[in-house]
């Protein structure tokens, strides 16, 4: 599944507190940026709504209940590439 295929309402799980958290998605906006609703009380943060890197996007539900991996596009990754080089 690609980020731009996932829709509002999609279970996902997200890298960018540092852990695997889930989280479901809040928007049917395609690009680099989304914006979710992530479970950090998983893992003793708070639950918050936020915009994340699409890359940060690592798995999601699709609608037979089955978890497939996410796919970023070739500008996403190397926009990811030039945020690690910019330390973020």
């Amino acid at each position: 599944m690609k980020t731009n295929d996932i829709k509002k309402g999609t279970n996902i799980r997200t890298k960018q507190l540092g852990v695997s958290v889930s989280g479901i998605m809040m928007d049917n906006l395609k690009g680099n940026t989304r914006l979710i609703k992530t479970f950090g009380s998983e893992i003793g943060m708070f639950d918050e709504v936020g915009s994340v890197y699409s890359t940060d996007i690592i798995m999601a539900e699709n609608s037979e209940g089955i978890w497939e991996d996410v796919e970023h596009t070739d500008k996403q990754t190397k926009d990811a590439d030039f945020r690690r080089l910019a330390g973020f």
